[in-house]
């Protein structure tokens, strides 16, 4: 008898966050880059706006281009239904929820004359998380000292000598997030 194949949602907070890029990044290349400074990029704006508040959530869905978007894409389907299944939805959406807030109040208030969009901080997060994957208590993997000194080395070598588009320190403040995430998650569930 043959098995029929079937697709299936596998990865419902990362799919659906790539889902909602994709419509971000198309809406706004359909308004002119409109839709962008309106919802999916964070800025120095009035604090009373509403609007402020939800774009410190929303920039993670806006992306500069089509290569920054499938860059982002990239790492966080990769990486992503591993971390949601080690999780669950719920912790690994509070995850993005704590990223996307830090590190857009930090933009707002470090660099106002800044505009951030883009999953960057997330996808740091999520890169420092995953070294989690195999913890055991008392003990620091040696695969997240790596990632670590490579992927945040290297983003404060860049911010401090390369003068580009690049929010270094999203990506710092990500991974720091998702590190220190990773080590909480891992030694709670080995206190159970």
């Amino acid at each position: 008898m043959k098995k029929h194949l079937r697709i299936t949602w596998n990865a419902p907070v990362v799919l659906s966050i790539v889902a909602v890029s994709f419509a971000a990044t198309l809406l706004n290349y359909l308004t002119g880059g409109r839709s962008g400074l309106l919802l999916f990029m964070t800025y120095h704006s009035s604090l009373l706006s509403p609007m402020t508040w939800i774009r410190m959530f929303a920039h993670i869905f806006g992306h500069a281009d089509w290569s920054h978007l499938i860059g982002n894409m990239s790492y966080l389907l990769l990486l992503g239904p591993m971390l949601e299944e080690k999780y669950s939805s719920r912790v690994l959406l509070e995850v993005i929820l704590v990223t996307a807030f830090v590190t857009g109040l930090a933009n707002y208030i470090l660099f106002p004359a800044t505009a951030l969009c883009g999953a960057s901080g997330v996808v740091f997060a999520f890169i420092l998380l995953s070294s989690f994957t195999n913890f055991r208590e008392g003990e620091i993997p040696v695969t997240f000292i790596l990632v670590a000194v490579l992927f945040i080395g290297q983003q404060v070598w860049d911010g401090i000598t390369i003068r580009d588009n690049i929010s270094h320190m999203t990506h710092i403040i990500g991974g720091m997030i998702g590190g220190m995430i990773g080590y909480g998650l891992n030694c709670k569930s080995r206190v159970k």
